[in-house]
């Protein structure tokens, strides 16, 4: 009997799922996606040329919100949950519905759907999305570039436009974001990277990228998105964890998954978080990752010159993804705000307009921070509008790419930069090279 499944993703997962356990499984017929999280991801299609000879026509992508009517439409006996950085108990939540509905479901494996490559895999991951993986990614690849190897990143999916024209993609220039027509969200993963002279490679069928990615790297970096599990099988996995939230490494899934199977922790922040926070992450790791080395990092939060600071009324725009679906409540660029003596955070929840503003209404923690929201053209419209309308003085722009590049400003901007740093031994370079020596 063939089940009928339908896989609840955010345009990420979601899909790598697919490519490895059901496309060519004929014991399951996968009659729909559902997608959160993203904002214009539903109502696509999972195209022909991915989905394989079992779906010719291609599979359809609805809201989430649809998932009710969809069980009971398509009599679905599956339901494969497939997103990250989600509370435990609202897993719960949504598998009672699938179940209510006359529905099994499935949380696949982490190792399930794990691809094997030929070259060694340094997977940098996290317990929650913003816990500082991107520069701890970008550290990694500076320590393996530094002994001589041939560093390529593997980008954890962010398919958000055209799929036909996203299922392998290599970047290396500038050139190549307008070229795939990047959104701010995109570019603040692969810009940093490309900055450093490393070739990131992401799209949608991770077995061709990795065929692609291979053919140029002596060592391969997977570079993880929000807390999700690396799609490569990793010689050495890092995990990032935020003493911010302390013990959130224990409430979310599948950050929990990471924080067990990590070789090494790395407990981000310490330089700015409660030592009391982070003792609590320190022992949960002893706890239940007790084969992990621990390392202790700062994120560094660096402004160009700070003294422009002084004394102004600030908006801070953060990293989108952090301040949103993250749950953080400030960034690096409150810090930098707070540190360098500004006069007050303007509010910008009376100038929000368009799409940020249902973004507010979405994540009505964000209060007086502006997210650098831009997954689609009239999203980044939007946020350029709200900035110029927003009365201050200066812009802090606390995300990890140049957005003046890409927003026209009107009113003077400085931006904040965060990058790693060893806190104490043992240093990262020190741990990951003695892990490398056991593959």
């Amino acid at each position: 009997m063939i089940e009928k499944v339908i896989i609840m993703g955010a345009a990420g997962r979601d899909f790598h799922n697919f490519n490895v356990y059901f496309r060519d499984n004929p014991r399951y017929k996968v009659v729909a996606f559902t997608a959160a999280q993203i904002p214009d991801i539903e109502y696509r299609l999972y195209p022909p040329e991915l989905s394989g000879n079992l779906y010719p026509e291609g599979i359809s992508i609805f809201p989430e919100n649809q998932l009710k009517d969809l069980i009971r439409k398509h009599k679905v006996d599956l339901v494969a949950f497939s997103y990250s950085d989600i509370p435990h108990v609202e897993v719960m939540h949504k598998a009672s519905v699938a179940m209510a509905c006359g529905a099994d479901f499935i949380l696949i494996g982490a190792t399930y759907t794990m691809l094997k490559s030929e070259k060694p895999v340094v997977a940098v991951c996290a317990v929650r999305t913003g816990c500082g993986k991107s520069q701890t990614a970008r550290h990694v690849c500076r320590i393996l570039k530094g002994i001589g190897k041939r560093v390529v990143v593997v980008r954890h999916p962010m398919p958000y436009g055209n799929l036909t024209k996203q299922i392998v993609q290599r970047f290396s220039s500038y050139q190549d974001f307008e070229k795939h027509k990047c959104t701010i969200e995109e570019r603040e993963e692969y810009e940093p990277l490309v900055e450093q002279n490393i070739v990131v490679y992401a799209g949608i069928d991770y077995g061709q990228i990795l065929k692609e990615a291979e053919k140029e790297a002596d060592i391969i970096v997977w570079d993880g998105g929000n807390n999700d599990t690396p799609f490569y099988y990793p010689d050495v996995h890092i995990v990032v964890f935020d003493p911010f939230r302390a013990g959130h490494e224990r409430l979310y899934y599948p950050g929990e998954t990471n924080m067990i199977m990590a070789d090494i922790a790395v407990i981000n922040k310490v330089n700015s978080a409660d030592p009391a926070d982070v003792q609590i992450v320190r022992r949960n790791i002893e706890k239940y990752a007790p084969n992990a080395e621990i390392v202790m990092a700062e994120s560094a939060v660096l402004v160009d010159d700070p003294d422009i600071i002084r004394g102004k009324r600030v908006l801070v725009v953060e990293d989108g993804p952090t301040i949103t679906h993250g749950g953080m409540s400030i960034g690096a660029g409150t810090i930098a705000a707070k540190k360098h003596g500004a006069a007050g955070i303007v509010d910008p929840r009376p100038y929000i307009t368009g799409t940020i503003k249902e973004t507010f209404e979405t994540y009505p923690h964000i209060n007086s921070l502006l997210p650098a929201m831009g997954y689609s053209k009239d999203q980044i419209h939007d946020l350029e509008l709200t900035i110029n309308k927003v009365d201050c003085e200066l812009v802090l722009f606390a995300t990890p790419i140049d957005l003046p590049k890409i927003v026209s400003i009107n009113k003077p901007f400085i931006r904040v930069y965060y990058e790693y740093r060893d806190h104490d031994r043992p240093f990262l370079e020190e741990v990951i090279l003695k892990q490398l020596q056991k593959t």
